[in-house]
């Protein structure tokens, strides 16, 4: 027996254990090969969640636990930046001085700091992950000056002292005798510390940095890029930042490669912009000395916005220039001050031309809020439904998850468009609803995206289907999205989910970050239900706010919360690329029942879930217990999971209805379960359907009958991608129903 975070239960493992010691150590023939055979499962259902080396660190130190919530012993790291910044637009360049008090809630004394220098991105000679190639190559991040509590930084040591990577405490080897930063010209690095950060101590990192804005040419958007010539800049990824340190890997040791993003520490934000006057301003937090900036006709506007759903005018088209845009300012320059509480980052706009308008979201138990919307004039038609779809994500997802955090929404114009941070979008109405979204995840409940994107933007995905619906007055469509997975499922270029994202490859990061989220949540609420799904969601969300959750307290939460041991649908779906390619291999009829042999080629199982069409007129339908009437002549019928535990590929399902005739059978109705062919999911099969043999087969065994070639291998299509040439199950079913277009 081997105990395990679910309860105690026999491992496949040591169940096979004497029959894999025979094969690997007797010398047996064929026949004894034959023999052995016989006694393995046609397939081994892994049930159990894998447990790897940074989340048993964690279970071990009582960190985290199999509850999935965050216990009494849970910590992190907490990094408030006090930042001066000033833009120069005739050399594109920001030039900063911060300061960033860092407390070490962990159990550590912490030996050094891992740092983040973003725009060392933009170097030619550090990494890139293809395609996102840095749309221009600039001197990176310029550091001046450092120290830690007020003692040097040794900017340039002799001796370089590693890359900053990851793991605990760090140390080893000579006493240090200065602080000394590992290297300036990487994305990831660490300050060696003469003197260690005690737990539950504190330190206070100063840095003057400088560095240039990179640019594309003309009015080109790329998520590498941060400003439009020399009139609009679009800081993100700005300013030298401290690491996460948590408690599964220490020190997050990470590169910026260009298309996973960002995990970052909770803290407060006080930062002081300097820009020409006449120069708008928006970003991150709350305005604080709007009478210094504004004009006076820009704050009376202001006034009104949260009195209706109106869009109201800050700054118009004519509005250009100091004393009209902006307050006249000082010697031609202003500073904006922006304050913002318990947020990740920070992200800003400015440009020497801006319209602003802003309409309000009301938000449950909160109130309303406002949403700002700042744009090139030449844009205002990308902006004029944003602020209703902006306004509708924040109250629609409010409702879903819980209440949105934050006192602003900022719609910012620019390059970097298709980016998220907190109380910031860079977006137009193109994706807003997407984008606002991430005020949930990873604002709010903060995952490490480099690492496990899905977290975040796969959730997203599958809650702007319910948006969606929700915006036309329909109810969301999530039958066949988990079906569809089947046509990806066996692509060698795919990696799991559980593959860090940061080198998921070109070809599959999105797919792997994105879209595979939706489908696995499809098949899940195939198993327990959508409602019990997104309510499960929704109750680990607001345990985890403002914390940092790793997929395994996902995992774990969801199991508790549903009240299902779904370690078997997390394996396959996280950490592999299976799929469960049903069929109906058999349909025998006797008078007291009928008989449907079901297959599974794939490794992943899933229930049995088949639609019985009855003739209109016959003897009564009898009851069974497994089986709910969806109309007069239609019984959904459902087996567990659990049918598929003992190794077998067929499962016997005995329809005992009573006498009525039975004319069709579809399997997984709900098109939830990953399949490459669906045209074998449905009996009878049209005789001139893929792999038909008859409408009907009597007296067959559960290896007989039709459709029981080698699975996935034989199927038709586009080889390991599939489907092609093939319907969809949404398709097929509707076929099945007599509802398909003409033609099809």
């Amino acid at each position: 027996m081997i105990q395990t975070l679910f309860g105690t239960q026999r491992s496949l493992a040591v169940r096979l254990a004497p029959a894999f010691a025979t094969l690997m150590f007797a010398p047996i023939g064929f026949a004894g090969a034959q023999a052995l055979a016989a006694k393995l499962p046609e397939r081994a259902v892994r049930r159990d969640i894998p447990i790897t080396n940074a989340i048993r660190k964690a279970l071990t130190a009582g960190s985290r636990d199999s509850s999935g919530r965050a216990n009494s012993k849970y910590w992190q790291l907490r990094t408030d930046y006090n930042i001066d910044v000033k833009l120069d637009p005739t050399t594109s360049r920001l030039t900063g001085h911060e300061t960033i008090t860092i407390t070490n809630n962990s159990p550590d004394a912490l030996t050094r700091i891992g740092m983040r220098l973003d725009p060392n991105h933009f170097l030619a000679n550090v990494p890139h992950a293809a395609p996102w190639i840095p749309s221009e190559q600039t001197d990176g991040m310029q550091i001046t000056r450092m120290t830690v509590d007020g003692k040097p930084v040794n900017l340039a040591p002799s001796a370089q002292g590693g890359r900053g990577g990851g793991g605990g405490r760090g140390g080893g080897g000579q006493a240090p005798t200065e602080n000394s930063l590992a290297n300036a010209r990487i994305t990831n690095t660490s300050i060696g510390l003469l003197t260690p950060i005690p737990s539950k101590g504190s330190a206070k990192v100063e840095i003057e940095w400088n560095h240039k804005i990179p640019g594309a040419p003309g009015n080109f958007s790329h998520r590498m890029s941060q400003r439009w010539g020399d009139t609009l800049y679009q800081p993100t990824q700005w300013y030298p930042r401290v690491a996460v340190y948590d408690d599964l890997r220490g020190w997050d040791a990470e590169l910026y490669l260009g298309p996973s993003e960002f995990y970052n520490n909770f803290g407060t934000f006080d930062v002081n912009i300097d820009v020409p006057a006449g120069w708008l301003v928006g970003g991150t937090g709350v305005l604080q000395n709007p009478q210094d900036v504004l004009t006076a006709n820009s704050r009376a506007q202001l006034a009104k916005v949260l009195s209706s759903d109106d869009n109201v005018v800050i700054v118009g088209t004519k509005d250009v220039g100091p004393g009209q845009a902006t307050a006249a300012g000082t010697n031609g320059r202003l500073v904006w001050r922006m304050h913002a509480d318990t947020v990740n980052d920070f992200a800003w706009v400015t440009a020497k031309k801006l319209n602003w308008t802003a309409t309000r979201a009301t938000i449950p138990t909160k109130g309303p809020v406002p949403v700002n919307m700042y744009f090139q004039p030449g844009d205002s038609g990308s902006y004029a439904n944003a602020g209703r779809i902006a306004r509708h994500a924040l109250e629609f997802y409010s409702k879903l998850w819980f209440p949105y955090q934050f006192p602003q929404l900022t719609l910012q114009d620019g390059p970097s468009a298709g980016m998220e941070y907190p109380m910031v979008i860079n977006s137009n109405q193109g994706a807003a609803d997407h984008e606002t979204g991430h005020q949930w995840w990873p604002m709010v409940v903060s995952n490490n995206e480099t690492m496990y994107g899905w977290m975040d933007e796969g959730f997203n995905q599958y809650m702007n289907i319910l948006s969606g619906a929700d915006t036309r007055n329909a109810p969301p469509v999530l039958d066949g999205n988990g079906a569809n997975y089947g046509n990806t499922s066996g692509n060698e270029a795919e990696p799991p989910m559980m593959w860090n994202a940061n080198y998921a490859g070109p070809s599959m990061y999105s797919f792997q970050t994105y879209s595979k989220t939706p489908l696995m949540l499809s098949m899940l609420g195939g198993v327990v239900g959508d409602t019990a799904v997104q309510r499960a969601h929704r109750e680990w969300a607001t345990t985890w706010m403002f914390k940092h959750p790793s997929p395994w307290d996902y995992m774990f939460f969801m199991n508790k919360a549903l009240k299902q041991d779904l370690g078997w649908f997390w394996y396959y779906w996280l950490f592999t690329t299976e799929s469960v390619d049903g069929s109906i291999a058999n349909v025998t009829t006797t008078p007291a029942k009928t008989t449907v042999v079901v297959k599974q080629t794939g490794q992943m199982p899933s229930p049995v879930v088949l639609e019985v069409k009855f003739a209109a007129k016959g003897a009564a339908i009898k009851p069974m217990k497994n089986a709910v009437m969806k109309d007069s002549v239609t019984a959904i019928v459902t087996y567990p999971v659990d049918v598929w535990f003992a190794g077998s590929r067929t499962f016997n399902a005995d329809l005992a209805f009573g006498a009525r005739k039975i004319e069709g059978i579809f399997l997984d109705p709900g098109c939830r379960f990953p399949d490459h062919d669906a045209s074998d999911n449905v009996w009878p099969r049209s005789p001139d359907g893929d792999g038909a043999r008859g409408s009907r087969v009597v007296g067959g065994n559960a290896g007989g009958g039709f459709g029981t070639g080698n699975g996935a291998a034989a199927q038709p299509g586009r080889g390991a991608a599939g489907g092609q040439g093939t319907p969809s199950c949404v398709q097929t079913l509707a076929t099945f129903h007599g509802t398909a277009p003409a033609g099809r």
